[in-house]
C-alpha cells in the first residue's frame, strides 16, 4: 500500500508538473505580447509621408486620390490591426489612439472618394462646406486627444499638436482658397510624420533587445 500511495503521489505531482509546463509554454507562445506600436507606427508614417508630399505639390495639382492607395490599404488597415492588438494587451490608451488615427484617415479617404465619385449626392457648391465640416470635427476631436493624454512622454503630445496645427491651416486654407497655406499644412504634415519616425525607432529598439530612446518628460505628472 505504501509503494501505491508513493507512487500515486508522484503521478499526481507529475501531473501538475505537466500542467503547469503546458500553461507556461501557452503563455509565453500566446499573441496577447509585444509592442502594438511597431505595427501603428510605420503605418501611420506612411498616411503622413504620402499625404504631406500631396500637399506640398510633388503630384500635379488636382491629384486629390494621390494617397488614397497608401492611406487605404496601409494606414487605416494597419492602425485598425493594431488598435485591436493593443486592446487585446489592455493598452485602452494606445489602443484609443490608434483607433480614433485609423477613424481619421479612414475617413478621409471616404470624403475624398465620396466628393469625386459622387457617392453622396453633395452638390460642388457644398464641396467646401463639406470639407470644412470634415476638418472642424476632426480638429476638434484631435485637440480632445491632444488634451487628455498629456501625461503621456512630449513625443507624443509633439505628434498631436503639429496634427492639430495641420488641421487648423487646411480648415483656413479651405475656406480662404488658399494654395500657400495648403502647402505649408503639407510640410508640417511632415515634420510630424519625422516625429513618428522617431517614436518607431524608440519602439523598434526596445523590441529588438536595445534601450528606450528619450521621449521627454511629460507636460502633466501624476
Amino acid at each position: 500500500m505504501t509503494a501505491l500511495d508513493a507512487s500515486a503521489d508522484e503521478s499526481g505531482q507529475t501531473g501538475v508538473y505537466v500542467e503547469e509546463v503546458i500553461v507556461a509554454e501557452a503563455a509565453v507562445a500566446g499573441p496577447l505580447a509585444g509592442n502594438p506600436a511597431i505595427l501603428g507606427l510605420p503605418t501611420f508614417i506612411a498616411g503622413s509621408v504620402a499625404l504631406g508630399l500631396e500637399l506640398v505639390g510633388v503630384v500635379p495639382a488636382g491629384t486629390v486620390g494621390a494617397a488614397l492607395p497608401i492611406i487605404l490599404a496601409t494606414t487605416a488597415a494597419g492602425l485598425f490591426l493594431a488598435a485591436i492588438w493593443a486592446a487585446a494587451l489592455g493598452q485602452t490608451a494606445v489602443a484609443s489612439v490608434f483607433g480614433i488615427f485609423a477613424g481619421f484617415w479612414l475617413s478621409y479617404a471616404v470624403l475624398v472618394l465620396g466628393l469625386v465619385h459622387n457617392w453622396f449626392a453633395i452638390t460642388a457648391s457644398a464641396a467646401v462646406g463639406t470639407q470644412e465640416l470634415f476638418l472642424s470635427t476632426w480638429l476638434i476631436i484631435i485637440v480632445m486627444l491632444t488634451l487628455a493624454t498629456l501625461r503621456l512622454p512630449s513625443a507624443f503630445t509633439a505628434v498631436f499638436a503639429l496634427v492639430d496645427l495641420a488641421l487648423v491651416l487646411l480648415l483656413i486654407a479651405t475656406s480662404n482658397g488658399s494654395a500657400g497655406l495648403v502647402k505649408f499644412a503639407g510640410y508640417v504634415v511632415l515634420v510630424f510624420a519625422v516625429v513618428g519616425i522617431y517614436l518607431f525607432f524608440d519602439a523598434a529598439s526596445q523590441a529588438t533587445g536595445g534601450k528606450a530612446l528619450p521621449l521627454g518628460r511629460p507636460v502633466l505628472k501624476g
